[in-house]
């Protein structure tokens, strides 16, 4: 979720690009804009930057893991051909 003084300064830059005449509710529009962003971005169920990196380390953590776990079962159900004990001489 978005940090609530980010969500103020959207608020906020929005609001100051209303027309002139508009800018006379600034604060009311400010208001109406804050709540209007954040019913919207939690619709949306977004996550911070550092949950998004924390996940994506996780993923590729156990991506690496799946990755040498498939390797070790190949190698189980094919094991190299054991070498011949006696020679035909």
């Amino acid at each position: 979720m978005l940090d609530p003084k980010q969500l103020d300064e959207l608020a906020r830059r929005l609001a100051d690009t209303m027309p002139k005449g508009v800018q006379v509710l600034q604060e009311d529009l400010q208001r109406s804009l804050r709540a209007t962003l954040e019913s919207g971005l939690n619709y949306l169920n977004l996550v911070t930057r550092e949950e998004f990196d924390v996940q994506a380390t996780v993923l590729a953590r156990t991506r690496s893991r799946l990755e040498q776990l498939e390797k070790r079962v190949a190698e189980l159900e094919h094991p190299p051909s054991a070498p011949t004990a006696f020679n035909d001489h």
